[in-house]
């Protein structure tokens, strides 16, 4: 069972909400990580939990528009190897709803082997698995707000295998990974969940005009 201790979290000022638990520690302004992401990261377990915020993609369909930032990344990051693992449909988010334009939702799931001291398109030294490359999944979340021209990425990672070569491996370890329920944690996949179930616009006007 999960020891973990979650609350509601204050994202860009509390403009918007989501929840996910204590143990991921706000790094943004320590990363110097640029205005329209903020990024948070459990040191101990080398995870890391980053919410963006970029203009809308009108090139990208909504099916599949998840898989498609996840492939994204991954030419961004010059991953290894990486492989869809799942994606999801299209989901409406009723309580994502601007006006009469609800949100839609899709998600996905790959892996990939991370070489550069980064991850998320911008966010310098997230993860801190250097060359040589190590093994991580990563769990990718698009909400497609669409009545504020704004797709929102919010992206999970967690290791895998950690290069013994690595930086990381200096903090938590060679090797596989240990599973977060066998440290009392919960699963990067829950809190994943969570925060994407949990995220919450309250002031609209952080997109700009929005009368």
């Amino acid at each position: 069972m999960s020891q973990d201790i979650y609350s509601e979290r204050p994202l860009f000022g509390g403009a918007i909400t989501s929840t996910f638990p204590l143990r991921f520690q706000d790094v943004s302004n320590i990363r110097q990580v640029p205005d329209h992401q903020e990024a948070f990261v459990d040191p101990a377990r080398d995870e890391s939990l980053i919410f963006e915020l970029l203009e809308f993609k009108h090139e990208v369909g909504d099916n599949g528009s998840a898989n498609w930032f996840l492939q994204d990344l991954a030419t961004e990051q010059d991953a290894e190897g990486s492989m869809v693992i799942e994606q999801s449909g299209i989901i409406e988010a009723p309580g994502l709803c601007y006006r009469d334009t609800p949100a839609v939702v899709t998600t996905a799931v790959g892996q990939m082997a991370i070489s550069k001291g980064r991850q998320g398109r911008d966010a310098q030294n997230i993860v801190r698995s250097a060359t040589p490359s190590s093994l991580g999944q990563v769990y990718v979340a698009n909400l497609r707000l669409k009545g504020v021209n704004t797709d929102v990425l919010i992206t999970a990672y967690e290791p895998v295998h950690i290069n013994p070569l690595s930086e990381s491996a200096n903090t938590v370890g060679a090797g596989f990974a240990v599973p977060a329920v066998q440290s009392g944690h919960m699963p990067v996949a829950e809190v994943f969940k969570l925060a994407v179930s949990s995220f919450r616009v309250n002031d609209w006007n952080l997109f700009g005009s929005v009368a």
